[in-house]
């Protein structure tokens, strides 16, 4: 068997009335028919949207058929025992000209029982912002299921949220259960669980083309809203030159960001784990035993778990998400 190398994959673009040009003028996409792109889905096993990779020998292969084949080497021993052949990672990247709805997500366990899927946990980095932009994340303050149900039968949700200033380098975790939305003026970087389930809760009053309001999923929400979640959402984080500075470790995943213009070796022996790279700036060159393969801003690569060490050789400066997921992460409940 030949052996593996770090992939890349075709972008699935979305085309959205609330997108725009920024991610195919700014990160690389190619809009091509597309009108305003909303979303690229950088690495997906949702079923309907399997990536498919783009580089090297296992071009044209889904990401399904490569694990099914490769099994722990792609992804790690531990995490294909959970997963199996399902990459258990969505990575995205968002651009929001407009107020996206406000949503929640159910968490594992009522995810399975209603949808049999799993849960929707995720992370925000934030790539571009215009002044003003903000980020809605959990309630301005606790309320209880009776003052919701109050402000959603009265057209008052949106004076329960919280909103943040967005601005770039700045990085919201949100877990299943925190009422949110993205912001007009956006683009960002996601970060969630393999899941695709949804429910809308509010949408700003908008009507479709033929002035309908978009369908809501008012009865579903109620029971996946963690009531207690208020506040900003956001991670506080310290930028560090060099090294890698964590954002978040969660049972989902562990995400740092690496800012560096110097050599950085990085040694995955202990984690058995995929790493993905996202660069949100800049040019880098990752280097393994056997090759090199250059990303660009606004590129995505999966380096495979039997990959332990590389080097991140910049040309001259990047910056990257750096997303795994680690033992202690499967071993929680």
């Amino acid at each position: 068997m030949s052996e593996l190398y770090p992939l890349k994959f075709e972008p699935i673009l979305k085309e959205k009335i609330w997108g725009g040009k920024s991610l195919a003028e700014n990160f690389g996409k190619k809009q091509g028919n597309l009108k305003n792109i909303g979303e690229s889905w950088e690495i997906s096993a949702v079923s309907g949207n399997l990536s498919v990779v783009s580089n090297g020998f296992l071009s044209g292969n889904n990401i399904e058929e490569i694990i099914e084949v490769y099994m722990g080497d792609i992804t790690g021993e531990s995490v294909y025992e959970k997963f199996g052949y399902e990459f258990p990672l969505l990575i995205k990247l968002i651009e929001a000209r407009d107020d996206l709805s406000v949503q929640v997500h159910p968490d594992d366990q009522l995810a399975k029982e209603r949808h049999n899927a799993y849960g929707k946990t995720e992370l925000w980095h934030i790539l571009q912002s215009e002044n003003g932009a903000r980020i809605y994340t959990g309630f301005s303050l606790q309320v209880s299921r009776e003052s919701y149900i109050d402000a959603i039968n009265t057209g008052r949700i949106d004076e329960l949220l919280n909103s943040e200033p967005a601005k770039p380098g700045d990085t919201f975790f949100t877990p299943a259960g925190r009422i949110h939305a993205i912001g007009a003026g956006i683009v960002l970087a996601e970060i969630q669980q393999t899941s695709d389930v949804t429910y809308r809760i509010y949408d700003w009053g908008r009507k479709d083309n033929e002035g309908r309001p978009r369908e809501l999923h008012t009865d579903l929400a109620l029971d996946a809203i963690d009531f207690a979640q208020t506040g900003t959402g956001k991670i506080i984080n310290e930028a560090v030159i060099n090294k890698p500075s964590a954002l978040v470790s969660c049972e989902y995943f562990d995400t740092s960001i690496i800012s560096f213009d110097t050599l950085i070796k990085r040694d995955y022996n202990l984690i058995d784990s995929f790493v993905v790279y996202l660069c949100t700036s800049g040019r880098f060159r990752i280097g393994w035993d056997s090759g090199s393969e250059t990303v660009t801003r606004g590129e995505t690569v999966l380096v495979p778990a039997s990959i332990t060490d590389v080097d991140l050789i910049p040309e001259p400066e990047a910056s990257l998400l750096e997303i795994y997921i680690t033992r202690n992460d499967l071993n929680n409940p």
